[in-house]
């Protein structure tokens, strides 16, 4: 079921069939303000519930729905939580806007659009093409962060896992954005991320070129304190070569790369999948 939900998920997303009301960070936003009101007032007894509240109801939903009508049910589940939760068209629409700015050379609209695109960390960027490289390694994180790390959640632990994933970066990045101090979501997003990180980074590794790629990740992939986003975007970086020139405008070129070595490394994990699924070892 985690394969084919999976290829439903991606096509669904690419094809933008889910209508904005329905993607996965509109709806915990009405979730939060239903349940639990104001962000900044929650206690951390209050923010533990908030975070497995979602995934407890996907777990009793898959306990109710197990073996009805032949798994079809089952099935169902499964296809609808992959689809919600791989649908994230904000950052998309974030990035076709950067790539436009940077297509019509407008330098203040790329910072803009760039600084919205990844909340997680300060841009620093001191020229358009140090931009383009940090650009591109936001988007390595972001590809991480929305599909590589659902996936890999989605495979292992199934509907609740990737829910209770999901749920907590979506606490994680208000608490970046609005600076809310919120109890227990950077630890929770600090736990969740160690491993999936440091698998989804050596893909990087492996879709491109693997010595740097490896000696990137050897050296921050095994360091224990060492941030999730520091391992994907630095072995993301060593393992894709930059351009040093290219008929496309100086600031996306790196970022360009980056884009591609992404999609290789999606395109890796869904084989990967399949060859797990064919032998059995992923139901």
């Amino acid at each position: 079921m985690a394969l084919f939900s999976l290829l439903v998920a991606i096509l669904v997303e690419r094809l933008k069939f889910l209508p904005s009301s329905w993607q996965f960070d509109r709806l915990l936003q009405s979730y939060q303000t239903t349940f639990f009101g104001d962000k900044a007032s929650l206690t951390s007894v209050m923010m533990a519930l908030a975070l497995v509240l979602p995934a407890l109801l996907v777990y009793v939903l898959s306990w109710l729905v197990a073996g009805m009508f032949w798994g079809l049910l089952s099935l169902a589940l499964w296809i609808v939580v992959a689809v919600v939760c791989f649908n994230h068209q904000k950052q998309r629409d974030i990035f076709k806007k950067y790539m436009q700015a940077a297509c019509r050379s407008d330098v203040q609209a790329c910072y803009h659009y760039a600084a919205e695109l990844d909340c997680s960390e300060c841009l620093d960027a001191v020229s358009e093409k140090d931009l383009g490289a940090k650009v591109g390694q936001s988007v390595a994180w972001i590809n991480y962060r929305y599909y590589g790390a659902v996936a890999l959640f989605f495979i292992f632990l199934g509907p609740v896992g990737a829910v209770l994933y999901c749920t907590v970066r979506f606490y994680a990045e208000e608490n970046a954005r609005k600076s809310l101090e919120l109890p227990l979501v950077n630890e929770v997003i600090s736990v969740l991320d160690w491993l999936p990180s440091r698998i989804f980074a050596f893909g990087y590794a492996l879709s491109g070129q693997f010595s740097e790629g490896l000696a990137a990740w050897r050296h921050h992939g095994l360091t224990l304190n060492a941030s999730a986003r520091t391992v994907v975007a630095e072995t993301a970086l060593a393992a894709q070569p930059l351009p040093e020139v290219a008929s496309a405008p100086i600031c996306v070129q790196s970022t360009l790369a980056l884009l591609v070595l992404s999609k290789r490394n999606f395109t890796l994990i869904v084989a990967v999948l399949s060859l797990l699924t064919i032998f059995g070892l992923v139901s």
